[in-house]
């Protein structure tokens, strides 16, 4: 198969709330989308979602990293094997650009799929999904009446496992997890690398109620020590996630008991990469999360799914699937997203080609086309 031409696009699309965390605060959609479009008519979609907060991307930085590298992708990459030598000949640049990247690279094996007549499941060497995925109930950091509100909402779709966004003020996060009393089978927090040393992280998580099982990056990203001084007095797990973006980051846990990666296909940058990362995990005993963006489309949701699948005992929970609950609308048909308990059911997931999702262009935004 060769690739034709590539189309770039954003798709800005208002969120029903906003939300908000230690550090951002958002009220719409902030992607890349790419079309890999072969001279017979074929196209596979993509998206990344840069974050300058997570990895120091912004999407006019993706898309000089697309029109730079478009060329060489359309030239050199025909099917999966020459999409694995290409992300290794440019390693580096995708490490400073891994939305950037994602995004070129779930277009092309969306593509790779459709011209094959093969799921991207199938694509990969990977059984096509047969058991439910679980989702995390995630509360963002939002004023009490909001974050009330949608608690309730999460209530009545039967979740247990919950992850808490911190303020890094003691009486409102207080507040924010007793209120999960009764409720949450489950508690993990997300403290968005709010604090500078460990001892002010250990104080402020001491005064909240309960057991929290996981902490997810609790002082300035890479601050490995720290992190496990936070866990040990805590006696929980951490999480890492802007500490984590690339498989080798892993080699110097010596510890893995002790923590969790938080997998990102966006982040890590692309399916191909979030595979390795997630067989380097799970080789060294580490926990995984599959962790998402805020304000994917059903597009990310779906090149999830498969890093979910490969992660098979190890993955200790998810995030994502928010689809219209959180966007005004999807750009997808269907719109993937959990269910009651937070999941999605194998018969919600599309059985066709490529991600077997149908893309609504006409609501994108045009960004330029090599």
């Amino acid at each position: 198969m060769r690739i034709d031409r590539l189309s770039v696009f954003t798709y800005p699309v208002p969120f029903k709330v906003v939300f908000r965390h230690a550090s951002a605060s958002r009220d719409r959609a902030e992607n890349l989308i790419v079309a890999a479009r072969t001279a017979e008519g074929s196209v596979g979609y993509g998206e990344g979602c840069p974050r300058d907060y997570v990895s120091g991307e912004t999407v006019a930085g993706g898309l000089d990293f697309i029109r730079t590298h478009a060329d060489a992708l359309v030239r050199d990459v025909e099917d999966v094997s020459s999409l694995h030598t290409w992300i290794a000949d440019h390693a580096e640049s995708i490490d400073r650009n891994p939305a950037a990247f994602c995004a070129l690279e779930t277009a092309i094996l969306d593509l790779l799929g459709r011209a094959s007549g093969k799921s991207v499941e199938e694509l990969l060497g990977l059984p096509r999904p047969r058991t439910a995925f679980k989702y995390s109930a995630v509360l963002g950091n939002a004023p009490r009446p909001a974050y009330l509100w949608q608690l309730r909402r999460y209530r009545k779709r039967g979740f247990a496992d919950f992850k808490v966004k911190l303020s890094g003020d003691v009486r409102r996060d207080r507040r924010k997890v007793r209120a999960l009393a009764g409720t949450a089978e489950r508690i993990r927090v997300d403290a968005n690398n709010l604090w500078m040393t460990a001892d002010d992280c250990i104080r402020h998580l001491a005064k909240l109620p309960g057991k929290v099982f996981a902490v997810e990056e609790p002082l300035a990203a890479g601050d490995i020590e720290g992190f496990r001084a936070v866990g040990e007095a805590m006696s929980s797990r951490i999480v890492l996630d802007e500490s984590l973006l690339r498989a080798e980051q892993l080699e110097s846990l010596a510890d893995p008991e002790r923590w969790i990666a938080n997998i990102r296909v966006s982040k890590m940058g692309g399916i191909l990469r979030s595979l390795a990362v997630a067989e380097q995990a799970a080789g060294l005993g580490i926990g995984i999360i599959v962790g998402c963006q805020v304000g994917e489309t059903s597009i990310l949701t779906r090149a999830a799914l498969p890093v979910m699948q490969a992660a098979g005992s190890s993955l200790v929970a998810a995030e994502g699937a928010f689809g219209t609950y959180l966007l005004r609308h999807d750009l997808t048909e269907p719109c993937l997203m959990f269910g009651g308990g937070g999941l999605l059911e194998p018969g919600d997931v599309p059985d066709g080609a490529g991600f077997g999702l149908t893309v609504a262009e006409d609501r994108l935004e045009s960004l330029g086309e090599r």
